[in-house]
């Protein structure tokens, strides 16, 4: 199967090596001018006496082997510079949107193909089909022979995957047991017929293993233009599918049907968000991030999830839903206003960052006064709310989400870029946004081994925030040794599940996880913290010190 993260790779590769063959012409080019000049000057000494015109000719001369010298000394090694940067940052980004353990995309490559794929079919008007599966009975394979057969089934899988559908197809795992493909001029029922034939191979012992596994799964199918007219309306529909299929004893293939499952409907969801927002079905969870070198909770970024009776499983569902019908921004101020409602025990020297998409900001609902009148209900300062932008949707008035975002900081507030570094839309915000705070995404934090493309990544982001004065935040913490590369690359806060899962508001100001042994911390310039806790982040929000 072509996979997108390598094809990049070699793309980038190639275009790096075609610059080779352009210099070599030029260097050509600029020898064989500074001959000719040599020649037309030796010709014309011989038939001109003219003092005026031998210098000139002279000068002429001179400075092509001048320009000559200089092309060689500095442009030819900043577009070899330029190309290795670029092959670097290519190779980055293909490493961050391929899974580790399956080497299919993962969950980022998914949305971003998704997007394009769905643009594609509207475009074109061809078919698109979307597969969701679900393994069936994971949990007891991790339970009763451990993580590790866990993972080769995974891996099994998605080799199985890979080589179980067509090269147009693109094959995805999007988390934990779950996987996705995308089957573009294809409709639902040719779906059907490609996951049945991975069905029965699944079903089949790999009997060339060294360890002989089957594995059964559950699916749901939806297409473009037959159910969905709409990416979130596409991905619903393939959940809700998914969901009949389990209900209905597992190892099923289920497309959607509008009949029988209105729920997953535009108006049928948006009637479900519009419900949720007006009772209220929305818990805010919290999870801190914490300045490494010291363990010193720093702020919290505030969650949502939604709450029974509301008939979303998880909050990826509901803002699915929410953006198919419209209502993608009523339900981000109402989650602002819950996560800050929710926050009032927050100590008063931590900061609450909370994640808004583009679409909210550029709507007409949005405004400083907006945000100002939900902090003033809850009596929350502005300067300790960070407002994080998600590049999940690309900015279609970049000057009007500027001018309302300055008035916001202007009022006090903060601004982060979240998920920087995950594709190019992160690195388009930082390049049209000024932020007080940079997220960089979980895929890079878990590829900053010394020496990798990744490194090199987080130190470009490391080294741009220090200049803004932006405090520098690595997201999707798993393990100690994730803190070390991050801190030996500059990065000095962190948030994930090693330091503090989402949930209640952390209690204590220092986490119990201990505090590596002292060492030297290379300080970042410019940036709102210090190596001995957070003094220097709570003057520069405003407060008095602890």
């Amino acid at each position: 199967m072509d996979q997108a993260a390598p094809s990049e790779t070699a793309a980038a590769a190639s275009a790096t090596d075609q610059h080779v063959p352009v210099r070599a012409r030029m260097a050509l080019a600029l020898g064989a001018s500074a001959l000719a000049g040599i020649v037309v000057e030796r010709l014309l000494a011989t038939a001109v006496d003219s003092l005026a015109v031998r210098v000139l000719l002279s000068a002429l001369t001179a400075a092509i082997l001048v320009g000559l010298a200089l092309h060689r000394m500095v442009v030819m090694p900043l577009t070899r510079s330029h190309g290795e940067l670029h092959q670097a940052y290519q190779a980055a980004l293909a490493d961050a949107l391929a899974d580790p353990l399956t080497r299919l995309g993962n969950h980022r490559a998914f949305q971003e193909e998704l997007d394009r794929q769905v643009e594609s079919s509207h475009r074109y008007g061809v078919p698109l089909a979307l597969v969701l599966i679900d393994l069936d009975a994971f949990k007891a394979i991790n339970d009763q022979h451990g993580h590790a057969s866990g993972d080769r089934t995974l891996a099994w899988f998605g080799g199985l995957m890979a080589t179980g559908i067509r090269r147009a197809d693109r094959a995805f795992r999007v988390g934990g047991d779950e996987f996705a493909i995308l089957l573009p001029h294809t409709d639902a029922n040719g779906a059907q017929v490609v996951t049945r034939r991975l069905l029965a191979s699944a079903l089949q012992p790999a009997l060339h293993a060294d360890d002989p596994m089957s594995v059964s799964f559950s699916a749901g199918i939806s297409a473009v233009p037959a159910l969905a007219t709409s990416r979130a309306q596409l991905y619903s529909q393939a959940d809700s599918a998914l969901y009949a299929a389990k209900r209905s004893g597992r190892t099923e293939i289920t497309i959607f049907d509008l009949a029988t499952e209105p729920g997953a409907s535009v108006g049928g969801s948006g009637a479900a968000v519009a419900e949720v927002i007006a009772r209220g079905q929305l818990r805010p969870v919290f999870q801190p991030l914490v300045h490494l070198p010291t363990r010193a909770v720093m702020g919290v970024e505030g969650l949502i999830r939604p709450v029974a009776p509301a008939p979303f499983a998880d909050p990826a569902a509901l803002f699915a839903a929410a953006s198919a019908s419209g209502h993608l921004v009523a339900l981000d101020l109402a989650c602002l206003e819950a996560i800050v409602a929710g926050a009032a025990a927050l100590p008063p020297e931590q900061f609450l960052s909370v994640n808004l998409f583009p679409t909210t900001v550029e709507a007409h609902e949005f405004s400083s006064a907006t945000i100002l009148g939900i902090l003033a209900r809850h009596d929350f300062p502005p300067e300790r709310l960070v407002l994080e932008l998600t590049e999940q949707q690309p900015l279609t008035d970049p000057e009007g989400v500027r001018f309302k975002l300055e008035t916001c900081r202007r009022a006090g507030i903060r601004l982060a870029a979240d998920d920087v570094g995950a594709g190019n839309a992160g690195l388009r915000l930082l390049s049209e946004l000024r932020f007080d705070m940079v997220k960089v995404d979980l895929s890079l934090v878990r590829r900053s081994a010394s020496g990798s493309p990744s490194s090199a990544v987080i130190e470009s982001v490391v080294s741009f925030a220090a200049r803004t004065g932006a405090t520098v935040v690595g997201e999707g913490i798993e393990g100690p040794e994730e803190i070390d590369q991050l801190t030996a690359l500059g990065v000095l806060v962190g948030q994930g599940f090693l330091l503090g899962r989402p949930g209640s508001l952390p209690e204590p100001t220092y986490l119990a996880i201990p505090p590596p042994p002292p060492r030297e911390v290379a300080p970042v310039a410019a940036a709102p913290l210090d190596s001995n806790g957070i003094a220097s982040w709570r003057a520069s929000i405003g407060l008095p010190a602890a």
